[in-house]
């Protein structure tokens, strides 16, 4: 029978549960592979690549499947894709078997990740920018929940690991099964006569907008990948980078919480949220070129932290009340879709950059790319607000 609405807390329950099981596995592939398995560098970098591939198509598949067939059903069908191919892991994690099932996880992840993005649409005890904000604060608190476990679980083994994940995953299911069965009446209609005027007028401006969060996104993973060699360089430690991202969690975890209570604040000026968090992204990058300390380093990660966290619930929040009723799993798949191939293609970019040119060059690249298509999404934007003034000025 369905519920009227989804509550809160269980889509909360449901982020958190999963990005736990998630961050069980994915960061231990390059290190199971080379060290386990005995893989080389490259053949790992290809499994992370052509798994941010899949997870993209899982993106697209679950966005589609929500809108078109049936939201519960859905979230249902990716999480049994994750608890199927965990359990396989659990048994199944020599060569190949260990990349097969891993890409068959990142598909059922795809779908998981835009079913949950799409499902906070339907929340109708809070306001949409409110769930997308706690949202991701739930699932940064799952992937530090889950490295932080990791490190005491893996030397039992790594079936222990695949076994934890699969047990977190079959939960999650009975969570979905038994509460998230709800109905889908529409929160926000449209004027009708407006359909193909509004869809055409808000293209431009989700697409340059999702250019942006494309940019940061490849920008971001500079820190996953590139900028630990950087570090080592200037003579800083494993021990140090590794700090950095529990730096990055700690402030995360601080502040984000503080955005719920300025939401209708943030909401109604979601265009300066987005334009100051995307600036913020920039100015880190101006920061790392001139950084030599440790200290710098620290400030950089702070700010590209409050950049992520007032950015990237932003854009999935700006992008839900511009899209219609029968679009919110489309629209919230392709954000998901954005961030996948922002993951898949940056460290392969930023090493390109580098090798050809330099570390700064790399900064300044990221700095010109964010400013140039926030730039195009600002444009856009005003060209829609003028629009708008002028339907206003005519009635």
């Amino acid at each position: 029978m369905q519920k009227q609405g989804l509550g809160l807390r269980w889509l909360l329950v449901g982020s958190l549960i999963t990005n736990t099981g998630i961050s069980f596995i994915w960061p231990l592939t390059t290190i199971y592979m080379h060290e386990y398995l005995h893989e080389t560098l490259t053949a790992a970098g290809i499994v992370l690549f052509i798994n941010s591939v899949v997870m993209i198509f899982g993106n697209y598949v679950g966005g589609a499947l929500f809108d078109r067939w049936q939201p519960y059903r859905t979230i249902l069908l990716g999480i049994s894709i994750n608890v199927v191919s965990a359990i396989a892991l659990t048994f199944f994690h020599g060569w190949p078997s260990y990349a097969i099932l891993l890409i068959i996880l990142s598909f059922g992840n795809g779908i998981v990740g835009t079913s949950i993005n799409a499902f906070a649409t339907l929340v109708t005890s809070r306001r949409t920018s409110f769930v997308f904000n706690v949202l991701y604060f739930m699932s940064n608190l799952g992937l530090v929940i889950g490295t932080l476990v990791v490190g005491v679980i893996l030397p039992f083994g790594i079936e222990y690991i695949f076994a934890f994940a699969s047990l977190l995953f079959v939960i999650f299911w009975f969570v979905a099964f038994f509460r998230f069965n709800v109905a889908t009446d529409k929160k926000r209609r449209k004027n009708k006569q407006n359909v193909t005027r509004l869809n055409a007028a808000t293209r431009n401006r989700i697409l340059s907008l999702l250019a942006v969060f494309i940019v940061s996104w490849i920008a971001y993973e500079q820190w996953q990948s590139n900028i630990s060699t950087f570090m080592v360089h200037h003579g800083m430690t494993v021990q140090d980078y590794t700090f950095v991202w529990t730096f990055n969690a700690i402030v995360i975890v601080v502040f984000q919480p503080v955005l719920t209570i300025f939401d209708n604040w943030l909401f109604q000026h979601i265009r300066t949220r987005l334009n100051a968090g995307f600036l913020l992204f920039g100015l880190s990058f101006v920061v790392l070129i001139f950084a030599h300390d440790y200290w710098q380093f620290l400030l950089a990660m702070g700010i590209l932290t409050l950049g992520e966290i007032l950015a990237f619930p932003g854009v999935s929040t700006y992008v839900d009340s511009a899209v219609l009723e029968d679009q919110r799993g489309k629209y919230q798949g392709i954000v998901n879709a954005g961030a996948s191939f922002g993951r898949a293609v940056g460290p392969l970019i930023g090493a390109q950059i580098i090798e050809r040119t330099s570390y700064h060059a790399l900064f300044v690249s990221s700095i010109l790319g964010l400013l140039i298509f926030l730039i195009g999404f600002n444009i856009f934007s005003q060209i829609r607000s003028r629009d708008q003034d002028n339907q206003a000025g005519e009635k």
